[in-house]
This record gives structure tokens, C-alpha cells and sequence, in this order.
């Protein structure tokens, strides 16, 4: 993001990422309205089951009271039936509705949000065939882009890392010598550009088998990433802003670029991207009665840590030099912003330790999404197909895609640009169009929904609709225009 805010300017980058996490505040409350409506909706369909039950259980002992009774009199079978649809009614009433007097119960809402109904679940209750695809399709790209950027960006920084490069340090390294892919790595026989293939070479034969199996009980491994993200964001944003206020910053951003706005939304929109992982984090909240409220400041929170990081960063270092990974820019042997070599040496190491600890769990969430979309029903995948073609499927493109190009800025840019606005912002609004759609005709007009988006207008759903299109258009046309 940093490196994308100093080509795209200061102004543009304050507006754009101002706008685009007002959208996907939005679009989150879409997301989370229909999760309410799905839940709804389930649990509709469970009391209809239950009271389908309910009918044939009566019925059968409507018919066993026939025929153990046939020569009783007439009227001790209809009491025998009137006793029994009492009974009927009582049970369909405890186990449908909690009593208010009954402490062991709590009154569930229709729209309580308690069962995790994931992306694809809604899309199949609320989308047609059609629909159904298109949602894959934009997910299971968005997936392959997420998976080339983390190959390519853990072999990027290991190659930076360790490749030493003769420099001057009295001049300055922007001036000095322009690095290239074929610029010597490991003496004059190995370039950077080999370097950068061995590592991923070695990142792929270690972490490209875990597609192979199943990863359980991450919880941990995740709370550890989380907690170094949160220490290397800080120490980076300390650091930068010390060097700032001592004078030393070399950074002077123009106010705007148009030329370099596609690549600056493709990464706003990657950086805000959490819509598909809702379900995950939104159900197991205890107490949703401010929902809204809570996802809006958790938004606040997000877009002031990214407007510091960036613009602390687009000031510190001279815009030319900020790197797409920017916490290689820590590692400056002349100028060092800090004398610690373990931090410098923390967060050259970030990204290896973050990206390749999500690398199998996001492998295996588009190995099963892709099995999702060729399923049909009624078939069975063959063993070869179901635990080799997919996995190599799943892991084989982004691999490549990473041999090809190590230009993180230009992956994340049109992974961020065309799958991630779909799954930003044209999928939660076609979701919660025919959400709304799908409850006024189970529940009535008149049914409220607690989780309801603040956005409640049609007028929102049709503006993210064309505020979508339009985005991905001027993108489209600004990267021909560019590359022309």
C-alpha cells in the first residue's frame, strides 16, 4: 500500500481509500443482513421439517387408535383424536417457541445470526444456476490471485534478503545502481532472478503438500500471525515517524497521478477485502444487538492504521525507492533507520512468517471451492480425481503465475481490481437484493429484521451495483490506456 500511495499521489490516495472503505462498510452490512436472512430462512425451513414430523407422527397414531379401537364406540375415538391433537399442538409449541417463564430456554429470533452460513450457501439458497456460477468463478480467481501473490511475495523477500548487493553508501541508493532481475546474486553465477526461482522452488515443495490433506486447529498458529502483524505494523509506523521528526525523511509525494489510480484500487480493495471470511467471524460474536456499530468502528480503526502506515511511509523514504514489500525497506545497510539488526532482520522476515502460515488454509479453501463448482449432484469424484487432480489444480497455476512474475504491486492490483471488487461489492449487493426479495415473500412485508443494514434503501444496493461496474471499467480502460 505504501508503495502504491507514493505513485498514485497523496490526494488520490486520501479520497480513494476514504470512498472504497465506505463502500466495503457497506457491503459488509449487506453481507451481514443476509447472513440474517439465511439463518431466518433455515430456521424456517427446520420448523416447517418439524412440523411435517409432528403431522405423520399424529397420523400414524390417528391410524393406530383406528385399529386398536375399531369396536369401541364412535364417540371415544373422536375423544381419543381431540386428546391427541391437543397433545400434538402442546408439543409443536415447546419445541418451536421458548416460553418466556422457562429459564432453560432463551426466545431465539427468527434473524439471529447463529449458525455460520458461508458465502456459498447463501449463494446457493438466494442465486439462480447462473448466479451460482459467477460466484465461484469470481471467488475461485480471487482465490488463484491471492495464492500467486503469496507465492511470489515469500521468495521476493527471501531473495532480497540474502542476496548482498556491492554498494557505495555515500551515494545514494537511487542513484547508484539499478537492480535488475539479471543482476548478480550469489557471485556472477547465480543472478537474482535464479535466486528468486530457487525459493520458490523450495517454498512450493514445502508448503504446496499441505493442499494434499486437511489442516485443523489452526487456532493458535493464527493468534500468533495476528499478534505479529500487529508488532511489526507498529514497530514500521514508530520507526518511520521517528525519522520523520527528526528531519531525515526523504519522501516528498506528488498530490496526484492518474496513470497509477487502477494499481492504488486494486490494493485498497485487496486491503479491505473481509467480506468472504464474515460468517467466520461474525457468528460466534455472543452479544450482535450493536453489530453495526461495532463493524463500523473496526472499520474506523483499520482505514486510520492504513492511512498512517502509508502516509508515514510515502514521507520517510524517497517515493522511487519504497519497495512493494514494504517492509524491506527496513533493511537499508548505509542508512539504517534503526541500529537494531533483529528488528531490521524482523521485518525483512515478516511477510515470510505471515504469508506462509496462511498459505495452506487458503490452498485448501480454493481446493474445496473448486469441488464445489464442477460438483454434480448424485456423483462421486474417482480417488485419483478427488485427492490428486484437484489439488495439483488447486496448486499448480499460482505457482506458475509466481515464475512468471515476482511484480507484486501489478498481482495484487488486478487481483484486487476484478475478482476482489466482485467479491467486495457486486456479489454482497446481489446478495442482499434477493435476501430482501426472498424474506418479503416467506415472512411478509411486514416482517423486521434487527440485522438490517443501516443502508436499507434499494437506492444503495443499485449505487454499489454501479459504483462496481464502473470501477472495474475505468480500470480496464486506464490499464489499456497505460500499457498503449
Amino acid at each position: 500500500m505504501p508503495k502504491a500511495f507514493g505513485a498514485a499521489g497523496r490526494l488520490i490516495s486520501l479520497v480513494l481509500i476514504i470512498l472504497l472503505g465506505f463502500f466495503s462498510f457497506m457491503t459488509t452490512t449487506f453481507v451481514v443482513e443476509t447472513m440474517s436472512v439465511a439463518n431466518a430462512r433455515l430456521r424456517w425451513k427446520t420448523r416447517e421439517k418439524q412440523n411435517e414430523v409432528h403431522k405423520a407422527t399424529f397420523e400414524e397414531k390417528l391410524h393406530a387408535a383406528f385399529a386398536n379401537n375399531h369396536k369401541k364406540d364412535d364417540a371415544h375415538t373422536e375423544d381419543v383424536i381431540e386428546d391427541e391433537e391437543e397433545n400434538q399442538s402442546e408439543e409443536e409449541r415447546r419445541a418451536l417457541l421458548a416460553p418466556v417463564n422457562d429459564p432453560k430456554r432463551r426466545r431465539v429470533d427468527l434473524y439471529d445470526i447463529t449458525e455460520r452460513v458461508e458465502m456459498g450457501q447463501m449463494a446457493s439458497m438466494f442465486f439462480n444456476k447462473i448466479g451460482w456460477y459467477l460466484f465461484y468463478l469470481c471467488i475461485v480467481i480471487y482465490l488463484y490471485g491471492d495464492l500467486a501473490i503469496y507465492a511470489a511475495a515469500v521468495p521476493k523477500s527471501l531473495r532480497d534478503i540474502t542476496c548482498p548487493v556491492n554498494i557505495t553508501c555515500n551515494i545514494k541508493p537511487s542513484k547508484q545502481i539499478n537492480l535488475t532481475n539479471s543482476s548478480p546474486c550469489w557471485g556472477t553465477a547465480v543472478n537474482r532472478q535464479n535466486a528468486y526461482r530457487v525459493y520458490l522452488g523450495a517454498f512450493s515443495l514445502l508448503l504446496g503438500p499441505f493442499v494434499f490433506f486437511n489442516v485443523q486447529k489452526t487456532k493458535y498458529l493464527q493468534l500468533l500471525t495476528s499478534l505479529m502483524r500487529w508488532v511489526a505494523f507498529t514497530i514500521m509506523i514508530i520507526l518511520a515517524m521517528t525519522r520523520i521528526t527528526h528531519g531525515k525523511g526523504e519522501g516528498h509525494p506528488k498530490m496526484e497521478s492518474i496513470t497509477s489510480v487502477p494499481n492504488l484500487f486494486g490494493v485498497c480493495v485487496y486491503s479491505f477485502m473481509c467480506q468472504h471470511s464474515l460468517p467466520s467471524l461474525v457468528t460466534p460474536i455472543k452479544n450482535k444487538r450493536h453489530l453495526s456499530l461495532l463493524v463500523f468502528f473496526d472499520f474506523l480503526v483499520i482505514l486510520v492504521f492504513y492511512l498512517v502506515l502509508s502516509f508515514t511511509g510515502i514521507f520517510c523514504f524517497n517515493n522511487k525507492d519504497i519497495k512493494d514489500i514494504y517492509t524491506l525497506n527496513f533493511m537499508d545497510k548505509c542508512d539504517p533507520i534503526t541500529s537494531a539488526k533483529e528488528i531490521s532482520y524482523f521485518l525483512g522476515l515478516f511477510p515470510v512468517f505471515t504469508l506462509s502460515t496462511n498459505f495452506p488454509i487458503i490452498a485448501i479453501t480454493l481446493r474445496n471451492n473448486l469441488k464445489t463448482l464442477f460438483h454434480r449432484d448424485g456423483y462421486t469424484y474417482p480417488w485419483i480425481i478427488d485427492r490428486i487432480f484437484f489439488p495439483l489444480l488447486t496448486i499448480v497455476p499460482p505457482i506458475a503465475v509466481a515464475f512468471g512474475t515476482d511484480d507484486l504491486e501489478f498481482l495484487v492490483g488486478v487481483t484486487g481490481s476484478y475478482a476482489g471488487a466482485g467479491i467486495q461489492y457486486l456479489v454482497p449487493a446481489f446478495l442482499v437484493y434477493s435476501a430482501r426479495k426472498e424474506q418479503r415473500i416467506l415472512f411478509g412485508p411486514g416482517s423486521i429484521n434487527k440485522h438490517t443494514s443501516p443502508f436499507r434503501h434499494t437506492f444503495w444496493v443499485y449505487f454499489v451495483w454501479i459504483w462496481g461496474t464502473l470501477s472495474i471499467i475505468f480500470v480496464t480502460v486506464n490499464h489499456i490506456l497505460t500499457k498503449s
